[in-house]
């Protein structure tokens, strides 16, 4: 599985951005998308995720905030990221599960300045 990630950049503190991450493969065949996020000294963790089965995980510092989604029409999934704060800095990572492997895509930098 292929995964070309976009979106991302600079923003202020309470601005939006959006992350895209589209899949070489039919998103009906994969167990779930989502995305991690890396920030400088810390460990990678997972942000959102939306699996096969219409559910969706939120990590509890974005709930509210974000909101994933999919297009199965475009194999792509889209992570919606509203009132942005200084400390959701970090690399984001798009990864999608199937059968029993995680693929990822490349690394896209959010950066929210106060």
């Amino acid at each position: 599985v292929q995964l070309q990630a976009s979106g991302g950049g600079l923003v202020q503190a309470g601005g939006s951005l959006r992350l895209s991450c589209a899949a070489s493969k039919d998103m009906f065949r994969l167990n779930a998308m989502g995305w991690h996020r890396q920030a400088p000294g810390k460990q990678r963790e997972l942000v959102a995720r939306i699996y096969k089965v219409p559910t969706t995980y939120y990590a509890d510092s974005v709930k509210g905030r974000f909101t994933i989604s999919r297009d199965n029409a475009t194999n792509t999934a889209y992570l919606q990221m509203n009132s942005l704060k200084p400390e959701d800095t970090a690399v984001y990572y798009c990864h999608a599960l199937y059968l029993n492997a995680a693929y990822w895509g490349q690394g896209t930098q959010v950066t929210v300045s106060s």
